[in-house]
């Protein structure tokens, strides 16, 4: 395996600035990585075309003919190199704008030539520039085979080290540096009983292959070994944490949940509420550190979940404390939590940055003498003056927006690891639950509570803003409320802004007899909070806004959500923002408001939120059209290991199928200490090196 770590500069033909370049834009300094950059497609170079079968529709073709003149046209940067190429059926414009002394000195009309290009229509004739040219005699290693594109940067380009360049350097590589043979990472008992070949043929298959059957054994064999030593590293560092980290053990649930659930429940949990909680409570029982997510949808109950978690702890004499990521949600959790115990022994604090300094004081102290039993806030409670007597849970909700050092600051608080509960708004499909949260239990609460009403989303045009006015307006006078968000992207915030407040005046204009308030990003706290409050309060009755109010804002008298640009967002953000309605008991609307100009991708997005409110299928069909990269559709740093061949989207089902091997294989061996497994480990070695971090799934 230390070979493949060589560093790339020993392949001949690679230079200092080429190993730059590689370093620089795609990451790639080892053998190991360059074996790694995977063609992004193959085109067929086995078939011969004739020129006078070209259409439009082809993208390549591959010619074999003449040239029958070649001239330089133009002058200084109009200058080009055309020439005309013909196979005896038709004939054919060949142009070329760059390395024309190159071209030149290659086209003569005396000998036959391979050619190869993507042929367009211009002014009745198809011509094709930029071809790839070889003379016949020399063409035959690419006809007859499947011909790799990989990709490059335009810095790479620039000196020659485009696709064709990178063929060859792979060709070096497996033909001298390593003399035809890779070790394999997989011992030869997962090979056969999977049905796997090796590494070593595999890897020449995707870089030279000769036909789509073999392609196709050899794309499985890498992307089940991309995937699987994934999950091998998130369930062995599972395992090592649950093997060094006690957590506190509970023998009873105690008198509190008990009185809680007979005399105080707001409603009768579902059934998902009632299964997490019982996730729960074995975990609490177990002697070992609980790390648990609970994914659940808008309104599907998670904050009652929360609490019940909460009362055991308490009931037991434990401390628990929620860190949400913004104050507004913050005081939200504080305000619904505090009064689902109004009438019970639980004392629940607030701590913000906004907190007063008096009240901060008396806070601190009263935490650390035990007398607070729930302590809500948002990362103020990571602040080394925040002292807890005896922590034993704390509640992370949008996990995503907190960094990992800030949450490690959170889980050293207390002498034993509390339990850890993480909650997330935004549903994530199984496959990527099973790899972002790897090392965490999943919990998921699938289920509504009864008699709240579905919330009917349409689609507007923009050229319906008189109808949607109208609707508006009748929704306003029977009292109800309605919110207006426009999208905010960093790249064109001054454009944005200037929508917003457009947006705010046309409002004003539009409705004079009622209150428009406007929140956004750039405001002072004290601004958003009081405009905010004006809205929560029914003062206002129109609400302006960014997605600053995706979460944190619950106005159950709301019933319209009109998303202006919808566009712009992705379908778990549409998701999040249509759950800010919907709350109260009566019929709300969710109205997305596009130009009627959208591309086949978008008016699947827009016809899906209008067909579906269940936020799992939304989540899978973000994860279908999107990717990965939008875990909660705000552009995430995305993964927390690099993808070089498999897609989690594409190859969900392989995502699972490698868990289970994986789960099988640590069941057996869990420490991966048997003689057997010694080159995974030297293979998780290598990756938890370079491309993935474990740690931060935790």
């Amino acid at each position: 395996m230390d070979f493949l770590q060589t560093d790339i500069q020993r392949i001949q033909g690679l230079g200092p600035k080429w190993k730059a370049l590689f370093a620089e834009d795609m990451d790639i300094v080892t053998f190991d990585d360059l074996l790694q950059l995977y063609p992004y497609k193959y085109v067929d170079r086995s078939h011969i075309y004739r020129i006078c079968d070209i259409t439009n529709n082809m993208p390549y073709v591959q010619l074999c003919g003449r040239f029958l003149t070649c001239e330089l046209i133009g002058t200084g940067r109009q200058m080009r190199m055309s020439a005309l190429f013909t196979d005896g059926t038709g004939q054919i414009e060949i142009v070329w704008f760059k390395g024309l002394n190159y071209v030149k000195q290659q086209v003569n009309t005396n000998d036959e030539f391979m050619l190869f290009g993507k042929p367009t229509a211009f002014n009745g004739r198809y011509n094709i520039v930029h071809p790839e040219l070889e003379r016949a005699d020399k063409a035959q290693l690419s006809a007859g085979t499947l011909q790799p594109f990989y990709n490059t940067s335009e810095r790479m380009k620039k000196v020659g080290l485009n696709s064709k360049a990178i063929q060859k350097l792979m060709n070096q590589l497996f033909n001298v540096q390593l003399q035809g043979s890779v070790p394999d990472t997989l011992p030869r008992r997962i090979l056969e009983g999977y049905h796997l070949i090796n590494r070593s043929t595999a890897l020449r298959i995707l870089h030279f292959p000769q036909n789509s059957r073999e392609l196709e054994q050899a794309t499985f064999r890498m992307k089940f070994e991309e995937l699987f030593f994934v999950q091998l590293g998130i369930l062995k560092n599972r395992n090592v944490n649950r093997h060094k980290q006690v957590g506190v053990k509970l023998s009873s649930v105690g008198a509190l949940l008990n009185d809680f659930y007979k005399n105080h429940k707001p409603f009768e949990p579902t059934n998902a509420q009632k299964r997490v909680v019982k996730e729960i409570w074995a975990d609490i029982q177990s002697g070992h550190q609980m790390n648990r997510l609970i994914q659940g949808d808008v309104g599907s109950g998670k904050t009652l979940v929360a609490l019940m978690a909460m009362l055991i702890m308490v009931g037991n004499k434990l401390q628990c404390c929620m860190m949400a990521p913004t104050e507004i949600l913050a005081t939200q959790h504080y305000e619904g939590l505090s009064a689902f115990v109004r009438n019970m022994p639980v004392r629940i604090e607030l701590l913000t940055g906004s907190t007063k300094k008096k009240d901060r004081t008396q806070l601190l102290a009263d935490l650390a003498e035990g007398k607070i039993d729930i302590l809500v806030g948002t990362h103020a409670l990571i602040e080394d003056t925040v002292v807890y007597q005896n922590l034993g849970l704390a509640i992370v909700d949008e996990q995503h927006r907190f960094g990992v050092q800030q949450r490690a600051k959170l889980w050293g608080k207390a002498t034993i690891p509390p339990h850890i509960l993480v909650m997330t708004a935004t549903p994530i499909p199984r496959t990527l639950a099973m790899t972002v949260y790897g090392d965490l239990d999943v919990s998921i609460i699938d289920e509504l509570p009864p008699g709240r009403k579905p919330v009917r989303t349409e689609h507007y045009f923009h050229y319906k803003r008189n109808n949607l006015n109208q609707f508006v307006y009748q929704q306003l006078k029977m009292g109800r409320q309605v919110y207006v968000v426009y999208p905010l992207i960093e790249e064109s915030e001054r454009l944005d802004f200037k929508n917003l407040t457009e947006g705010f005046e046309y409002m004003k204009s539009a409705f004079p007899e009622f209150n428009v308030c406007m929140v956004h990003g750039k405001m002072k706290p004290e601004e958003k909070d009081a405009a905010m409050q004006d809205f929560v309060s029914g003062r206002a009755h129109i609400m302006v806004a960014t997605t600053v109010i995706e979460v944190g804002v619950n106005v159950p008298n709301a019933s319209v959500m009109i998303i202006e640009s919808a566009e712009r967002f992705g379908l778990s953000q549409l998701h999040q923002l249509r759950g800010r309605v919907g709350r109260g008991a009566d019929q709300s609307y969710c109205i997305l408001m596009t130009s009627p100009e959208l591309g086949n991708e978008t008016r699947q997005r827009m016809q899906i939120m209008v067909d579906s409110t269940d936020g799992f299928r939304i989540a899978e069909a973000d994860l279908q059209l999107r990717g990965p990269g939008n875990i909660d559709g705000t552009q995430q740093s995305g993964l927390p290991f690099t993808l070089h061949i498999a897609d989690l989207a594409k190859d969900a089902q392989l995502v699972a199928y490698t868990r289970e091997v994986a789960e099988k294989v640590l069941a057996e061996d869990p420490l991966l200490q048997a003689p057997d497994n010694q080159g995974m480990v030297e293979r998780l070695k290598v990756l938890n090196n370079s491309s993935i971090n474990w740690s931060i799934i935790s």
